[in-house]
């Protein structure tokens, strides 16, 4: 081969690394996106995931595929999405307990570092916590319902959506400051806690609105209080625990959109975009309304703040109250 062609022959291979150097990304997605919910079918975060898949897809062209994977108070899920390939096509819906408590609780136990191995996409919604128990129980204010349990020490037991949970932080931090005891026993959902209540295996509990307000409106249920700061518009004439005479305590659930650790950024981001759309439609902020969520939305950042801001807040709380695993 002459130099002349040589060169020449250079030059294509040069122009051709070039071409494909430049040559854009394929565009995401290019096939359904898993969306793994830590918790059982019915559950809170469920519904949530099951009023925002459909609308998401149709923004993304790609159908989003609800899977859920409950065990372990929402850690086997969150595991598995931790564990998941970064290609942009697994992604996790958890709550408070398994993205930022379970990590105290579990002393460096867990399958996965939620703040090392995880990445904030959005923070999606919250929703009131409904402290409730069953009308046969005869108790219809938090003033009678601390009382039983002072009549009763050790013999009335409490329902949560699992260990760590803001549901079972909830009522510890309520026995604490009432200086009242309460067997705990946890649950792998929201639905199979209401459950328990019906069938009067446990006697009380405080668990997602969403879950408690339809047997509430059937009177099988009493609705005592929220443990919100505030009253909610999405459950008006129910109290605040504030209002009840218990001041400090304040533990609600909150939804969170991650990727594993290594996802790119730009798919992130348009899946951050995408979420935020669909929580600012006006459709799908009255269908979650209806199912008691309060859309709220927000970048990455957002939700990576509240993760630290809620680990500071309730570290002490847990280590003070000497709570380990069931």
């Amino acid at each position: 081969m002459t130099l002349a062609r040589r060169a020449f022959a250079l030059a294509l291979l040069v122009a051709a690394g070039t071409a494909l150097a430049q040559s854009p990304a394929p565009a995401w997605p290019q096939k359904p996106i898993r969306l793994v919910v830590p918790f059982a079918p019915g559950s809170s975060p469920d519904i949530l995931a099951r009023i925002l898949n459909d609308k998401l897809g149709a923004r993304l062209g790609q159908p989003v595929i609800v899977e859920n994977r409950p065990g372990a108070g929402g850690n086997s899920g969150t595991d598995t999405v931790a564990k998941a390939a970064p290609d942009g096509y697994t992604f996790g819906l958890p709550v408070n307990a398994p993205l930022v408590y379970n990590s105290i609780l579990y002393q460096g136990k867990l399958p996965y570092d939620p703040f090392r191995d995880l990445v904030p996409v959005s923070f999606l919604a919250a929703t009131p916590n409904v402290c409730v128990v069953p009308t046969s129980l005869g108790v219809d204010s938090v003033k009678g319902w601390i009382e039983a349990m002072r009549r009763s020490p050790g013999k009335m037991n409490f329902a949560s959506t699992g260990n760590g949970s803001i549901s079972h932080l909830g009522i510890e931090l309520i026995k604490i400051k009432t200086q009242t005891y309460a067997l705990h026993i946890p649950y792998n959902s929201s639905g199979a806690a209401v459950q328990a209540i019906l069938q009067g295996d446990v006697q009380f509990a405080c668990l997602p609105a969403v879950s408690v307000m339809p047997q509430v409106k059937a009177d099988k249920m009493k609705a005592l209080a929220i443990t919100s700061a505030e009253r909610s518009p999405l459950v008006p004439g129910v109290p605040t625990l504030r209002e009840s005479g218990l001041p400090d305590v304040q533990a609600f659930p909150w939804f969170a959109l991650v990727a594993p650790r290594g996802t790119p950024a730009p798919i992130v981001e348009r899946m951050s975009q995408e979420v935020n759309a669909v929580l600012h439609d006006p459709a799908a902020q009255a269908q979650l309304r209806s199912a008691y969520f309060d859309p709220v939305g927000g970048p990455p950042a957002t939700l990576a703040t509240l993760m630290s801001t809620e680990r500071a807040r309730w570290k002490p709380v847990i280590e003070r109250a000497g709570l380990k695993p069931d």
